[in-house]
């Protein structure tokens, strides 16, 4: 088994950290913060012309044509800084499905668009209270003409307050079937209400009353349970992702700041309680980074769908279970300074809480991987 990532994969993480390093400061992240969208457009501009947006997009479209590894290491750096882009939104619900399962025009009309930073896409993958992206609360009834029209709400859509268009799954109307399809945010008919999340980002509350789309924006391919699916899993992992990167950033934040502190004459990091519960964090993120590559790996495999899902469960578990673990133990061992909310590490709390909670958290992670070994 051979652990070692390849000449492209190191490529990619380093351009990603140096990108992400000399862009995205803690006082450039602040500063965006402060603005109405909280979208770092230069940064965003600075990833296009790394292109860094077209790494998972095939090179047919002008972009890299690399697989999730790199994705998730583009994902990871982004984590690292805290970064105020939607960069999994954009490369992983909405290129990546629209590249795999698109029609033609579909494919001409956004993937240039992304690969370029002229375009944000996102996907409303979260449905209200059970949270089953399984059983969407949009519907699709197929008109005379051909033409779609969908009606219905979804909560929580990631960038939907800068996106240009949405992956919507949808139940068609007269069967169990589903249906996927991209819907331009300017499109009549659509709205959306944000809110502020915990990580200071904003999600959007997006609703759609008899918006028509044609059947060019259906993606196709495959039934749309399966793409659907297919966009989960992913969608989990680049969760994941970010969240290693919140938690290696965040854990080597108290590693120094326990070495330069002293109490009583000598370094906190000295202290046998210090040490150890820096130890834990470390596991912890280890823990995170190998289930993540393990599934990224599994993916550009091409491994079966059950293989991928209980391989993503396990990764997105560990990132939602551990990753509070290590955010709450690193708050804490920033001692007083953890307690202040404009403090750096504070910022990577608010992230990791989010982020344990988008897609499913612990529990249902947990759950699923609990029917997997029954079945």
């Amino acid at each position: 088994m051979n652990f070692e990532f390849s000449e492209s994969q190191e490529s990619v993480a380093a351009l990603a950290e140096q990108v992400f390093s000399g862009s995205a400061g803690a006082d450039r992240v602040a500063e965006v913060e402060r603005t109405a969208d909280r979208f770092d457009r230069e940064l965003w501009a600075a990833l296009a012309a790394s292109d860094l947006l077209g790494v998972a997009i095939r090179d047919e479209h002008g972009g890299l044509g690399l697989g999730m590894i790199e994705t998730t290491l583009v994902l990871r750096e982004q984590g690292r800084r805290v970064a105020p882009v939607p960069l999994w939104p954009t490369l992983v619900l909405g290129a990546m499905p629209i590249a795999e399962f698109g029609s033609q025009p579909l494919k001409d009309r956004w993937l240039g668009s992304v690969i370029s930073g002229q375009a944000v896409i996102t996907g409303a993958l979260s449905e209200w209270g059970a949270d089953d992206a399984l059983s969407p609360s949009v519907s699709a009834v197929r008109l005379p003409d051909g033409s779609w029209e969908l009606n219905g709400s979804k909560p929580a859509v990631p960038a939907a307050g800068v996106a240009d268009a949405v992956v919507v799954p949808a139940r068609v109307v007269g069967g169990d079937d589903m249906a996927v399809f991209v819907v331009g945010l300017d499109t009549d008919g659509v709205e959306v209400s944000l809110s502020e999340t915990t990580s200071r980002e904003f999600h959007g509350e997006l609703t759609l009353r008899s918006v028509v789309v044609g059947e060019d924006a259906m993606l196709g391919g495959a039934d749309g349970r399966t793409i659907v699916e297919w966009m989960l899993v992913r969608a989990q992992v680049a969760v994941a992702a970010v969240a290693l990167g919140c938690c290696e950033e965040a854990t080597a934040m108290a590693a120094a700041y326990t070495s330069q502190r002293e109490q009583f004459g000598r370094p906190l990091s000295t202290n046998q309680g210090v040490a150890m519960r820096a130890a834990d964090c470390y596991i912890d993120t280890d823990c995170m980074r190998v289930t993540l590559l393990q599934a990224a790996w599994l993916i550009d495999e091409g491994r079966s769908a059950d293989e991928i899902a209980d391989a993503a469960a396990v990764a997105k578990w560990w990132s939602a279970d551990a990753g509070q673990r290590v955010v709450h133990a690193t708050q804490h061992l920033h001692g007083g300074m953890g307690a202040d909310v404009d403090y750096p590490v504070h910022r990577y709390f608010l992230w990791v809480k989010q982020l344990e909670n988008t897609l499913g958290g612990g529990s249902r992670q947990l759950a699923a991987i609990g029917r997997a070994l029954v079945g």
